[in-house]
């Protein structure tokens, strides 16, 4: 089993959080497995923290608080985040969605927990701030499954003062009237039918042994929180897919392939897309001058970007440039994230369309040609044919020339030497032709239908939408 590395946020209670700490290194999973384990624990006082959560506290400097601190753990490639603060729950997956890190939901531990101890459902009683209790937190993960009670409102007055007054437990005291307060207020709930009493605040659980031992029933919910996150904690940490994109090789391609994503994804609102993040890297050298001329070699800045997008939470990395993919060998093995092989997948989808052994053409800058990659990755699976040296080069003015697709033309001259090259590989018995540079499907699109001449068509098939379709699966089955 694999190894986990959480984060705990502690400045937001200092005592709540040392407290969580300790129940996460006593839980049963942790002593069972202690070098399976690792803990980061950052007690960097919140500067509001003292502040009592009433019912309009303003959570702003909260939110970015814990944020920052939750990018600081996501740098530190930490595998998830417990957050022991019911108020900063309820902004939980408003933080979850700029995050890669997960954030461990205390309100789903909680109700699993309850699930298992009131499995025909029932009243409990919450002990929580004015702001949690009037945010709806409770309610909106509990009501319908439980029927929720809470203190009147003398008895609400007094548990606040029991948590955040000059004696009250985030003051550190544990023990006298502050107690006495939670108590009553607990008791109060009980005599309304609550047969389990759950608190909303996390400091309540440094009292919660004590008020157990006076037969309250009341959850400790540190711990529930502790034994949720390390029991069975794999199948739990993942977050929203986050596909990273090296853009700038070239600039239109990286608009056509993101454009091709959000094509390919069936979705019903905006939230159902893939989340991307995209470094539009225009100064990385040309990879075909590399290839052909020995120009400047763009390893480097190849590594770099992707290197930045792993950083930035990516779980893979689609390159829309064909000729970059000659240096994906060199770099993969530096990452730690994959990088989604655009050739690999398009010769996948032509064995599966067209069958094994196919005779297929490429239409590719002669640098992609003269590297091999497609010809590695097509080896045994198809016959690749490529233009003659004439052809070749009305290829690469198509491309690079004053009126090609990289100068932003997609229409006149381009397209008709881009024909010529087709017809030519189609008189060679390329029915199948491989558009082998990202720009070139701007000029002439992916058709089953391209009429080379009358009664004569070919297919043409697009790795950039290949790619975009393979992104699109690998974000649906990681949870998107």
């Amino acid at each position: 089993m694999r190894e986990l590395t959480f984060g705990i946020i502690g400045g937001l209670g200092a005592l709540a959080g040392a407290d969580l700490f300790l129940k996460l290194v006593k839980s049963r999973a942790v002593m069972a497995d202690q070098g399976r384990y690792h803990f980061l624990f950052e007690q960097h006082p919140f500067r509001d923290v003292s502040i009592p959560l009433t019912s309009g506290a303003n959570m702003t400097s909260r939110k970015l608080y814990v944020f920052k601190t939750c990018q600081a753990f996501e740098s530190r490639k930490a595998d998830a985040v417990l957050m022991p603060c019911f108020a900063s729950h309820t902004f939980r997956s408003e933080l979850q969605a700029e995050l890669s890190v997960p954030i461990i939901d205390l309100m789903e531990a909680i109700k699993r927990g309850l699930q298992q101890t009131l499995p025909d459902g029932g009243r409990i009683g919450v002990l929580a701030s004015d702001f949690v209790r009037n945010s709806g937190l409770f309610e909106s993960r509990l009501g319908e499954s439980f029927d929720l009670v809470y203190p009147t409102a003398a008895n609400q007055a007094a548990l606040m003062d029991a948590v955040y007054g000059a004696a009250g437990i985030k003051a550190g005291n544990t023990e006298g009237l502050c107690v006495e307060h939670v108590h009553g207020a607990a008791l109060e709930l009980i005599e309304c039918g609550a047969s389990v009493i759950v608190p909303g605040m996390t400091e309540l659980s440094l009292v919660a042994a004590a008020l157990q031992r006076r037969g309250v029933p009341i959850v400790d919910v540190n711990q529930v929180y502790a034994d949720y996150a390390t029991s069975s904690a794999d199948g739990r940490l993942n977050a929203a897919f986050k596909l990273g994109i090296v853009g700038g090789v070239g600039p239109a391609a990286t608009v056509d392939f993101m454009g091709k994503v959000v094509k390919n994804t069936t979705a019903s609102k905006d939230q159902d897309h893939i989340k991307m993040v995209v470094e539009q890297n225009p100064q990385i050298p040309d990879r075909t001058a590399n290839l052909l001329r020995d120009e400047a070699d763009p390893t480097v800045a190849l590594y770099a970007t992707c290197k930045r997008l792993e950083l930035d939470g990516a779980n893979a990395i689609a390159i829309p440039c064909n000729t970059a993919h000659a240096y994906v060998e060199r770099i993969q093995s530096h990452l730690g994230i994959p990088i989604v092989n655009m050739l690999t997948e398009t010769v996948r989808h032509i064995v599966a369309s067209y069958g094994f052994g196919a005779k297929v053409g490429l239409l590719a800058t002669t640098g992609t040609i003269e590297s091999g990659v497609y010809h590695d990755a097509a080896a045994g699976q198809l016959e690749l044919l490529t233009p003659g040296p004439e052809f070749q080069q009305m290829v690469m003015e198509a491309i690079y020339g004053p009126l090609g697709v990289k100068a932003g033309h997609t229409a006149g001259r381009c397209a008709s030497l881009l024909r010529e090259a087709i017809k030519h590989l189609a008189g060679q018995g390329a029915h199948i032709q491989i558009l082998g540079c990202t720009e070139l499907p701007l000029i002439i699109a992916q058709t089953d239908q391209f009429e080379v001449e009358p009664g004569i068509s070919v297919s043409l098939v697009d790795p950039t939408d290949v790619l975009a379709k393979r992104c699109v699966r690998l974000g649906q089955a990681n949870g998107q």
